[in-house]
């Protein structure tokens, strides 16, 4: 059975939400109230970058809201299909970097097909 740690904060209807679904599934959790566990949420922010709630952490990796998940089917689609990888942490690393690489640049191409619509359609007036 999986075990998962699962930070959260008292005040947050979605970390409770959460919470409530990963126990309908079945899923064991450690809950980490980050006002009690300030020093390790703190590194945990440090490591992702994320601030958000509720982060999860399996198998060495974590997850956020927005991030990595958007709501609870995903998560839990995204815990249940999670298997450790053979590939090393620096391998991964390379690999995503190169994927975000690849996202901005397909993004940053779509916002100028966009601008030179727009600039088209303004210089036609």
């Amino acid at each position: 059975m999986m075990k998962i740690e699962i930070y959260t904060n008292e005040t947050c209807p979605y970390c409770k939400s959460i919470q409530e679904e990963l126990t309908k599934a079945e899923i064991q959790f450690e809950n980490k109230d980050t006002s009690e566990h300030k020093d390790e949420w703190q590194e945990v922010m440090n490591l992702t970058g994320m601030f958000n709630v509720p982060t999860v952490k399996y198998n060495n990796e974590f997850f956020a809201p927005g991030r990595d998940f958007g709501n609870h089917i995903q998560l839990i689609n995204l815990l249940n299909s999670k298997e450790k990888s053979k590939y090393s942490d620096s391998r991964r690393a390379i690999e995503k970097i190169k994927t975000l690489n690849y996202n901005i640049g397909q993004a940053f191409q779509r916002m100028d097909k966009l601008l030179k619509q727009i600039e088209t359609k303004l210089n036609i007036k």
